[in-house]
Order: structure tokens, then C-alpha cells, then sequence
């Protein structure tokens, strides 16, 4: 993969060698509202391999001690700045400062499958079954 950098931006990086995510960065201090959400710069543009996407992926230290999340898809042919929307699900407001680490990519294979529309689809074992099917 393939990093530009944003004046000011700060690449991304792993932790530990085998981690799977690569920490994003805010480029800039701001505000996450309580129950609202706030879009950071992070100043990385990447290129991907061919059958690759990005994934953003809430930091977990992020998701369970503060209550932020945040998610998204980088397609293989983007190649614009990756922004993250950072959603607070708490009652309070969150800071967040320039350099802070506030989402982490996933790098991940794709199949890109034709869309096919059929009059019926046959099905698996499951079915129809849905949210609660499996028991407690």
C-alpha cells in the first residue's frame, strides 16, 4: 500500500507488528458533541492493492472507555484524503486532540461478484431466520 501524506499529517502506524489495524491520527483538536458526531482529517490519501479495500474500524480503547465509535469503507480506487467520522455515544462531549489516535484501517481482500437477480434464491439451512434465531 501506497501513503501520501498532508502537510502537518501523521502516517499511519501499527503498534506491534501483527497488529491487524493501522492507527489513523486527527489532524486537528475538536469536539465530539454527546450523542452526535464529528468528521477529523487524518491527511492520508492511500493506494491500494488491486482486490484490496480499506476498512475503518473503531479504535477499541476509543469504543469501550469512551463510548466513540467509528466505521467506513475506503474503496480500491479512492484515493482522496480518508476522513473519520467519529461518533460519541455517551452523554458527554469528548475532546480530541491534534495526534490523537481516533480510527484504525483494515486492509482486506474483495471480490468484486456481478449482481445477478433470480425470480427465487434457494437458500441454506437457515433461511429466513433472523435476529434472535439462534437462542440466548
Amino acid at each position: 500500500m501506497r501513503v501520501q501524506l498532508d502537510k502537518g499529517a501523521i502516517a499511519p502506524t501499527r503498534a506491534h507488528d501483527t497488529d491487524a489495524g493501522l492507527d489513523l491520527y486527527a489532524m486537528e483538536d475538536g469536539y465530539v458533541p454527546a450523542h452526535s458526531y464529528r468528521v477529523f482529517h487524518t491527511g492520508v490519501h492511500i493506494e491500494l492493492p488491486p482486490h484490496t479495500c480499506g476498512i475503518l474500524q473503531s479504535k477499541s480503547g476509543l469504543n469501550v472507555k469512551h463510548g466513540l465509535t467509528s466505521t467506513g469503507v475506503v474503496d480500491e480506487g479512492y484515493t482522496g484524503e480518508i476522513l473519520v467520522a467519529l461518533h460519541n455515544n455517551t452523554y458527554r462531549e469528548y475532546y480530541v486532540k491534534k495526534g490523537d489516535k481516533i480510527s484504525q484501517l483494515l486492509i482486506q481482500n474483495v471480490r468484486y461478484e456481478p449482481v445477478e437477480i433470480v425470480d427465487k434464491i434457494s437458500g441454506g439451512e437457515r433461511g429466513e431466520c433472523g435476529f434472535g434465531s439462534s437462542g440466548r
